[in-house]
């Protein structure tokens, strides 16, 4: 514990772990929109897109001056989304083949744009392309100012404007009927979204930041059923995300700190996926054999109410190896469970026999209940 709260003492980790919890509180937030617009691939695109940003702002300045390279990578981030908005609406485009052509063109021009730059011998270029990657490691206090002041103004438009994002984010088409002004509501949407992107360059890079938009979000997705909570769920993950990859960082010594932010996210998306109540893939399991269960338990029942009305007695003993027969696999358990609901009970019929199981009244009722609507729905 003590050398935790030393480490923590430090200055520049207290600096990265500070920045990876202003990233992972705006990415939550953000992220969740996107999720739920079923834009995942947008994060991918507007993180690749700010390249070419970084490279011009690196340009204008003449040195790595961070205001100038946020700014140069919000503006072209910006930029790919406006453009895929234009190849959706414009064209017969679907919206994953324009974040596809956003992607690979911005990306491509920000090679171009590095490269030029790598060859002019600007000493000053050393480390510019540190943004694909992410260091962390060289996030000053200054810089927390500068991310934090976006992650300000990005929660105060979300804030404002929560019931249109909201319902634009549900049903666009009822936005659009009552007057919402729709696709300028997407753009602003994606506006912000570049604003988390520009916030996460320095931390995790170009290649990763698509992982830190997407991941709290499907992680608190699998856990909420309401847009609030799910927001509010997601900025918890991503900033304990962020803040846990900043400390084993620092533990691990040599091991980055985007991808350990990154990965810590994954791992809680993994988690989710697996135990989320209703979601998770354990929960679906256990109800699919819940319902073969119940629909043996069913079967066996209607087959014991006909067996009665065959034998135009309602008090029928059937034996259970007979019913055994019919089905060709063991009833006992489906049985125990009728039994235990009060369907049947349990007797015997004569001295050497086997067990024998007779119907009660509220089985027969039930077993009516469960054939009546068969019966209806007949031809």
């Amino acid at each position: 514990m003590d050398g935790l709260l030393g480490l923590l003492g430090d200055y520049t980790i207290r600096n990265v772990a500070a920045g990876a919890a202003l990233l992972g509180l705006i990415s939550g937030v953000l992220g969740s929109f996107a999720v739920l617009r079923r834009q995942s691939l947008l994060g991918d695109t507007l993180s690749h897109a700010a390249l070419p940003g970084i490279c011009l702002g690196f340009m204008i300045a003449g040195t790595r001056h961070l205001g100038s390279i946020l700014i140069g990578a919000l503006v072209t981030g910006a930029l790919a989304a406006l453009a895929m908005l234009a190849l959706t609406r414009l064209t017969r485009l679907k919206t994953d083949a324009g974040l596809g052509i956003a992607l690979s063109v911005f990306f491509a021009i920000g090679v171009v744009l590095l490269t030029h730059i790598q060859g002019t011998g600007n000493a000053s270029q050393g480390g510019l392309d540190s943004f694909l990657f992410g260091q962390a490691a060289s996030i000053l206090r200054s810089d927390l100012w500068v991310m934090g002041g976006i992650t300000v103004v990005a929660l105060t438009l979300v804030a404002a404007l929560w019931k249109e994002f909201k319902l634009v984010a549900f049903d666009p088409g009822f936005a659009a009927s009552i007057g919402l002004p729709v696709v300028v509501l997407e753009v602003v949407l994606t506006v912000m979204i570049a604003l988390a992107v520009v916030v996460g360059l320095q931390m995790v890079g170009v290649v990763l930041m698509a992982a830190m938009i997407i991941a709290p979000a499907v992680a608190a997705r699998q856990w909420c059923r309401r847009l609030e909570s799910m927001v509010v769920v997601a900025a918890v993950v991503g900033i304990a995300s962020g803040v846990f990859g900043a400390v084993l960082s620092a533990l691990a010594r040599g091991l980055a700190t985007g991808p350990l932010i990154v990965l810590s996210a994954s791992a809680v998306v993994l988690v989710s996926l697996a135990i989320a109540p209703e979601r998770g893939l354990l929960w679906e399991a256990l109800q699919r054999w819940r319902n073969r269960r119940q629909l043996r338990s069913r079967q066996l029942l209607t087959t014991m109410h006909e067996l009665c009305e065959r034998h135009d007695d309602p008090g029928y003993l059937a034996e259970q190896g007979m019913v055994d027969a019919i089905y060709g696999l063991s009833t006992r358990r489906a049985l125990a469970d009728l039994s235990r609901d009060g369907l049947v009970v349990r007797t015997t019929h004569m001295p050497g026999e086997g067990v024998h199981w007779r119907l009660t009244d509220s089985g027969h009722a039930e077993a009516r209940r469960i054939l009546d609507p068969m019966a209806q729905g007949a031809p």
